[in-house]
């Protein structure tokens, strides 16, 4: 793998729409994807070999760090690359001083709720029947990952 992070562009969105409709059961609008001016804004692209494989959109709000969006091409999955994400993620909010990363995610979701949690991220609290799902709403888990300096 030759894996390479960079800042969400213009000429990536073609890429992030299509992965985005394909990865999550839920996915944002498209006017929401193509956003990359958002307050704070640090959204990033994995390229593998040429490829838009994953990407992931977060703000950073006076130190404070969400996780907004993280996907990978479901094709790719199960390879790493959204650990990878997730530790891009981390790197970035460390070097620019946030104090913690904040993220929320499906109850039934619990590949990613295994990463973040091996990532060092823990639960804090649910926000009950947030999401919708097949069988109703399900909640979504919040959590936080917090620096040490």
């Amino acid at each position: 793998m030759t894996l390479q992070f960079l800042p969400l562009a213009v000429e990536h969105l073609d890429d992030v729409w299509a992965i985005e409709q394909q990865a999550h059961s839920h996915p944002w609008a498209e006017s929401m994807i193509r956003d990359v001016n958002s307050r704070g804004g640090c959204h990033h692209v994995l390229i593998d070999n040429d490829q838009l494989v994953g990407y992931f959109y977060a703000q950073n709000i006076v130190g404070e760090v969400t996780l907004l969006n993280i996907a990978v091409a479901p094709e790719r999955q199960g390879k790493g690359y959204g650990k990878a994400l997730l530790e891009h993620l981390l790197d970035h909010g460390e070097k620019a001083n946030a104090e913690s990363v904040w993220l929320e995610v499906r109850e039934s979701n619990h590949k990613a709720f295994a990463l973040y949690e091996c990532a060092g991220f823990n639960e804090v609290d649910r926000r009950k029947n947030y999401y919708p799902a097949a069988s109703g709403n399900e909640d979504a888990i919040i959590m936080s990952y917090l620096f040490l300096f």
